[in-house]
Formats: C-alpha cells, sequence, structure tokens
C-alpha cells in the first residue's frame, strides 16, 4: 500500500483495529454522561501535559495524576473537580469505570508503564512522543494497543496539519522528482540536552526534595538516583535514564513528513558520529553533537534514502542554492534532496515547506489534495473525533510509534558511537552488535513491570 493512499479506514482494515464505542465503554460502568464528551483521566498534567489538557479541556476531565504538586498547580486549579492522585496505579484501582480515555505526558521514562497500565484496561490512550523509552516498551504499547482495540495517538501534533499533507501532496506530484537523501536535525536548546557539565554536582551535591515532589513516584521504573533539581523539569530530557536526548525530543516532530510521504518504514543500518561524548564514561548524558546516518531500502517506486540527523554542534548542511539567495537554512527541519530539486521546510508538520531556489517556488502550481484534512489541524481534537466515530486516528502507536522507533535507534547508535549498526527490525536486533542489542530493552526495577 502506498502512503499516499493511506487513510484512516484501511489503517483499520491494516491492522486489525475493531474499536469498543465510548458509548460502550461508559456502559460498562454503568456512568451516565453527556454522549459527545470523552471521560479523560490524565497521566502528568504539567508542562506539556497541561498544555495538551488545554487542547482537550472541552471534555470530561475526571481524574489529575501528577507526582509534583508544584507542576500541576494550573492544571489542579482550572479543573477543581478532578479527582486528584499521585500514582496511576492507584488511580486505576479506585476509579477505573469512570473514565474512557488517558492522556500520558509524563516524562519519557515513565510513557510505557503509565500507557501499557491504561491501555490494560481497556482505555484509549493519548502519549506524548517519544511513544516510549526504549524499542521493546514501543513493540509492547504497538501490540497492546491492537490486541486491547483501543484508539491511540502519539503527540506528533504536526501530523494533524495543514502543511504535512502539502508537504506529501508535494512530494507525490513530483515536485523535486526521485528522493535519495533527507538532512533533518534540531539545533534548539543545547543547554538542555547537554548535561555533561551537571556532573560534578549530581555527584556531590546533596539537596533536600521539595516537599510538593515524590521523588520515588517520579523516577519510576528506573532508579533509583539521589534527587537533584539538574534534572528538573525540563533538564532530563539530556539524561538517558529519563530522556531521549535531543534525536528522541524532535524526531517525530521533524521527520514525521517524510516518513509519510515516502513511506519510509524502518531503516536497515544506522551510525552515529558525536561531539564531546565518551560512550562509555558519558553514557549518562547526550552528546555535545550528534549526526546520526540512517540507510532505508528501496520500496516500491522509489530507491533506497539516506538520512542524516544533525544536533547540537551538528548543522543541517547550507544548500548552495540558499547562499547565492543569501539565505539561511533552517535550524530546525529538514532540506529534503530529489533527482530533480530539493524541499526545505520546518517543523512540527512541514511548516514552510518551499521549493529551493524561490525561483523554482514562484513558478510551482499547487498539487491537488489527495488527504483529507483535519479541521483546524487539531492533533487532541482528531484522537477525541475518534473515540467518538469509532475510527483510528492520524498518528496512532502503529504509526507513531515506528516514527518513535527511528530516534531510538538513533540513541543506541550514539550509545555505540563510530559503529555502523545493522538493523534487522522483523526480528527486532542488530544482526553485528550485541552490545547494541543489550540496549533494547530496559531493566525495571522492583515494583514496576511493563
Amino acid at each position: 500500500m502506498k502512503r499516499r493512499s493511506f487513510i484512516t479506514t484501511s489503517a483499520a482494515a491494516t491492522f486489525g483495529f475493531q474499536f469498543v464505542p465510548a458509548h460502550v465503554v461508559r456502559a460498562q460502568g454503568d456512568v451516565k454522561t453527556p454522549s459527545n464528551k470523552v471521560r479523560l483521566a490524565v497521566i502528568g498534567c504539567g508542562g506539556q501535559g497541561g498544555a495538551d489538557l488545554g487542547g482537550m479541556a472541552n471534555e470530561d476531565i475526571v481524574a489529575l495524576c501528577d507526582v509534583d504538586d508544584r507542576r500541576a498547580a494550573g492544571s489542579f486549579k482550572k479543573f477543581p473537580n478532578a479527582k486528584r492522585f499521585k500514582d496511576f496505579r492507584k488511580m486505576f484501582d479506585s476509579m477505573t469505570n469512570d473514565f474512557d480515555a488517558v492522556l500520558v505526558a509524563t516524562p519519557d521514562h515513565c510513557h510505557a508503564v503509565a500507557a501499557l497500565a491504561a491501555i490494560g484496561h481497556g482505555k484509549h490512550v493519548y502519549c506524548e512522543k517519544p511513544l516510549a523509552h526504549s524499542i521493546a516498551e514501543v513493540r509492547a504499547m504497538r501490540k497492546a494497543a491492537i490486541e486491547k482495540k483501543v484508539i491511540t495517538q502519539v503527540g506528533n501534533q504536526g501530523h494533524s496539519s495543514e502543511s504535512i499533507r502539502v508537504f506529501c501532496e508535494m512530494i507525490w506530484s513530483g515536485a523535486i522528482g526521485k528522493v535519495s537523501e533527507i538532512h533533518a536535525g534540531c539545533d534548539a536548546f543545547k543547554d538542555v540536552y547537554f548535561q555533561t557539565g551537571s556532573r560534578e554536582k549530581i555527584l556531590t551535591e546533596k539537596p533536600e526534595v521539595p516537599k510538593e515532589l515524590d521523588w520515588d513516584l517520579w523516577q519510576g521504573p528506573t532508579g533509583p538516583r539521589a534527587y537533584h533539581p539538574e534534572y528538573l523539569p525540563f533538564k532530563w530530557r539530556g539524561f538517558s535514564a529519563y530522556g531521549s536526548g535531543c534525536i528522541g525530543d524532535w524526531i517525530c516532530h521533524v521527520l514525521d513528513p517524510s516518513f509519510w510521504a515516502l513511506d519510509l518504514g524502518m531503516p536497515t543500518a544506522i551510525m552515529a558520529e558525536t561531539k564531546g561524548y565518551d560512550p562509555k564514561k558519558d553514557a549518562e548524558f547526550y552528546p555535545q553533537g550528534s549526526r546520526i546516518t540512517y540507510e532505508f531500502p528501496a520500496k516500491g517506486d522509489r530507491g533506497p534514502v539516506k538520512l542524516i540527523w544533525h544536533d547540537g554542534d551538528f548543522s543541517i548542511p547550507q544548500p548552495e542554492e540558499l547562499t547565492k539567495e543569501n539565505r539561511k537554512v533552517v535550524g530546525i527541519g529538514a532540506v529534503v534532496i530529489g533527482d530533480q530539486g530539493k524541499i526545505m521546510h520546518g517543523s512540527h508538520g512541514g511548516s514552510g515547506s518551499r521549493l529551493i531556489p524561490e525561483a523554482r517556488m514562484k513558478d510551482f502550481k499547487k498539487p491537488d489534495q489527495k488527504i483529507p484534512r483535519i479541521k483546524g489541524g487539531h492533533h487532541q481534537n482528531d484522537w477525541l473525533d475518534a473515540i467518538r466515530e469509532n475510527r483510528p486516528a492520524g498518528s496512532s502507536f502503529e504509526y507513531g510509534g515506528a516514527l518513535s522507533e527511528i530516534g531510538l535507534l538513533g540513541m543506541i547508535a550514539i550509545r555505540r558511537s563510530g559503529t555502523r549498526l545493522e538493523w534487522d527490525n522483523a526480528n527486532v536486533k542488530f544482526t553485528n552488535d550485541e552490545e547494541a542489542n543489550a540496549f533494547l530493552t530496559p531493566t525495571y526495577r522492583a515494583g514496576w513491570k511493563m
């Protein structure tokens, strides 16, 4: 099946989805609510979770769970009637029949345990990207979602945008011919992702845990580690125990257009080059810079595609066409190279997609629409409406999970920096490096399980 013909109904056929309508779920709990509203529980309602919740505020918000009362304060105030929890396991134990769906917006290392708990209870799930913190967790989540027949969405918001659809239609119209290479990346938040400078503080300082924070619960299945404010609220992304660095944070946004338009699937080989990083000494951290090369095999009517990811001290190469026009290459986004031209775009769904040089864009006729549009490009509403309409959402765990896996493979390549890793996707293993295989499945501490 070509990606250009992928629509929600075909997704249901392809992946065997048979959904249970929301009103049936409600009936099982014998709870009466307005039929057009989804009863929602939230795990991680501060930060990004609070932003996601803002897009779902018209639903019936019945439960809010967060380990940090400081971060959750805004959501607690906005939804005073919602029951409050610190431990999502207790939330499921006490009121699982009182909600239909769950938003999971914890740090990456807790995505899988929270989302799998929700799926196990038959709840529809919206989970922030990257879908999980390891390949094994993503595979478990994808499998569980299909088996339990729940409606899922990964939080790569640009997938519901107009711009990603325009990009796909440009590619499918032959605007740049056959694509062979993609340069993608992100140059933002270097002080968040590169944390080796925090090493000494974390090892020597013993700050007190804030009374509003349950640090043990925050660590979830990983740890235990001593508390330090360097981890919170955002810098955890730069620590490999909790986050997936820049690539985990951004590849779901930046690669999504090409992943869809080219039906990339999974790579067969990955290799990372890093700066400011020793894979052994700095294993707890993310590099000062990474350049990761992925090899995607030929598929359908396209040839092989090489993807090069750039972050930190590695920048997306400046195309000569832009130099001649005295313009700079995008800092967050991609340059997609075909045999008849190039397209440059930004993040979150290929924003600002334009042919380069600019003269080619001025002469370009916008292609016909081939993909249905989502009203307002509203990603959260796409999931909520999918629940109401008993259909797949646009970036289900099957689609968004595969996209997340590409970033997680990049993280493993960083840990094996300088080694070309050969990936057997069907058997979920590297065929030439047992040390890399050791990173596929996480080790959980006692009391936690997938």
